[in-house]
């Protein structure tokens, strides 16, 4: 258990504002090349070769990462239910907002569960499950590993039984045999994990107060921090941004 922060503390650290814009930016570079190759301006894969697959689970580790400190810090600072719901529908209905478009743009893969959709689950079990303190450390553990350990049993003995779960309606559990076809998929397992090891290592920097000393450094840090404050709203409006930059100027080109 984390003591309790006094309800007159701000309610941003910008410390993890900070790390979420660094977040925002690599997320920012990657789908800038997703795009370029997505318009056929370079030729990539982004869903085979290590080099991108690999980024891409760093960056929603990342993003996973700091929404857990930032739920370890609301905890400790008392914030309400009521006052969770309110941020929790924003991404819940940025969620679907971002079904429906990526739909129109990729009907064939469009995303019914990336990572808003995922943060929206984990965000309500990292609130349930806050103050279970340094058990999180152990059932994090366990959540990253049981996919991976669970996949001889899953395609082998289990495999009748099994296969239900790699349908739409259960695949968001993570339990699966072969990967979905999506443009985005973050289920609950194994980012579980990530999220109850972000809860328990936010819990202990709040106890040594590092989160509350250390300041992003120089006009950068601060510029991160502001940027990092906006994470939501950035996040639904930088893909449109970018490909209709990369539209506009293939329109150009062309004339």
């Amino acid at each position: 258990m984390t003591r309790e922060l006094p309800m007159t503390s701000p309610d941003r650290i910008e410390a993890v504002d900070a790390l979420r814009g660094v977040a925002m930016l690599w997320m920012t570079a990657f789908h800038f090349c997703f795009d370029l190759n997505h318009f056929g301006h370079i030729q990539q894969n982004f869903y085979l070769d290590p080099f991108w697959t690999w980024q891409r689970s760093a960056i929603v580790s990342l993003f996973l990462l700091c929404a857990a400190l930032g739920q370890a810090i609301a905890v400790a600072q008392g914030q309400s239910w009521s006052r969770f719901w309110r941020r929790w529908f924003q991404v819940a209905g940025c969620a679907l907002l971002v079904t429906a478009g990526s739909w129109l743009m990729y009907p064939q893969s469009f995303i019914y569960f990336g990572v808003l959709h995922g943060m929206a689950v984990l965000l309500v079990i990292a609130r349930l499950t806050a103050h279970w303190g340094r058990w999180l450390w152990l059932l994090g553990a366990v959540a990253l590993a049981l996919p991976w350990a669970a996949q001889p049993l899953l395609a082998g003995a289990l495999a009748p039984w099994a296969e239900p779960l790699n349908s739409p309606a259960l695949n968001w559990l993570g339990l699966i045999t072969r990967k979905p076809v999506a443009e985005d998929y973050v289920p609950v397992l194994p980012w579980l994990g990530m999220v109850w090891w972000g809860i328990a290592a936010g819990q202990w920097l709040l106890k040594t107060d590092w989160l509350r000393q250390w300041q992003p450094p120089g006009g950068a840090g601060r510029r991160l921090a502001a940027l990092g404050r906006w994470s939501l709203s950035y996040y639904m409006l930088h893909q449109p941004v970018l490909i209709g930059a990369l539209m506009a100027l293939s329109w150009v080109a062309g004339r």
